[in-house]
């Protein structure tokens, strides 16, 4: 018997679970033949991957290998499906994720003038966080995700695009948006500060408790919230300040004041990420043409490549 992927699926599932019965039940099938498809991969390998007496269920130092490598080809299988079904398709599609940040600066652009000269295209958008970004780019559910968080791993690619500056989101009337026309984080730790996404993490909210964490400073309360809107929100409404990235100037509200965050290095990366293996034509046009918008309006960035 030659192992399959369907082989690996199993391995990877029990070797997740630390137990045959639970594995079974998520791939749907009975234990006994779960069990005996594992016995054959070992068999097929020579080598025993489990140590079956232990509680939990734990791997052997060749099954820990095997799992790392198992988990690659899975992805990389699952890559290659979803590119194909894309190249095969009469109507090309190209299904982006984006965090909702990203909305307040060029991607609203980007998207606009991609339909417009690629109107063949079916563009699809799905508003979701880095980290469901990665999991969706190896699953085949999106082609291409913007996102914040820098998030190693061997079967996405990518692109730091450019680095946005954050700044200070006030209430009206707040006793900081009058004294100047920039603000450091010492002067920010006597308010409570609002952070988001609460979920999943890591993500933006911990970029900023990063910057304070840093500079060996710590808020007086931090409020985590779920969404950016919440957040903006509740500046509003006088319970706490926000760091937010700089192109929420364009979020134009009255009892909101936006001010420069003087300090180094306080930026926030817009990433631009995409499957390892995936060079396609429809993904090349997209980086070009967010490329010929930054050169068009002198925004600085460090050019990238699939």
């Amino acid at each position: 018997m030659a192992f399959e992927l369907r082989h690996l699926k199993y391995f990877v599932m029990v070797a997740e679970e630390k137990n045959f019965t639970r594995a079974a039940e998520r791939l749907f099938i009975a234990q006994p033949p779960l069990s005996r498809q594992i016995k054959q991969l070992e068999d097929e390998l020579g080598a025993e991957l489990f140590e079956r007496g232990s509680r939990p269920l734990a791997l052997t130092e060749t099954g820990k290998f095997f799992y790392a490598h198992a988990q690659q080809l899975l992805s990389q299988a699952a890559e290659i499906k979803a590119m194909t079904k894309r190249v095969s398709q009469i109507h090309r599609t190209l299904s982006i994720g984006y965090v909702a940040s990203t909305l307040y600066g060029k991607l609203p652009k980007i998207i606009r003038l991609y339909r417009h000269e690629y109107n063949s295209v079916d563009l699809q958008l799905h508003e979701m966080t880095t980290v469901e970004q990665i999991k969706a780019l190896k699953e085949g559910v999106i082609d291409v995700g913007f996102g914040r968080i820098k998030h190693e791993d061997q079967n996405v690619h990518r692109i730091v695009l450019r680095d946005e500056r954050l700044i200070v989101a006030l209430p009206i009337g707040h006793p900081l948006a009058e004294n100047s026309d920039s603000l450091d984080l010492k002067s920010l730790i006597h308010d409570k500060l609002i952070v988001f996404p609460k979920a999943p993490r890591p993500s933006f909210a911990d970029q900023v408790l990063s910057a304070f964490h840093d500079r060996a400073l710590t808020p007086k309360k931090i409020i985590e919230v779920r969404e950016l809107q919440i957040a903006i929100g509740l500046v509003a409404a006088g319970e706490g300040i926000a760091i937010v990235p700089n192109s929420l100037i364009g979020m134009k509200r009255d009892d909101i004041i936006y001010k420069d965050l003087n300090e180094r290095h306080a930026y926030s990366p817009i990433i631009m990420s995409v499957r390892a293996m995936d060079q396609s034509e429809e993904i090349r046009n997209l980086l070009d043409l967010i490329y010929r918008i930054y050169d068009e309006e002198q925004i600085p960035y460090v050019r990238g490549t699939l």
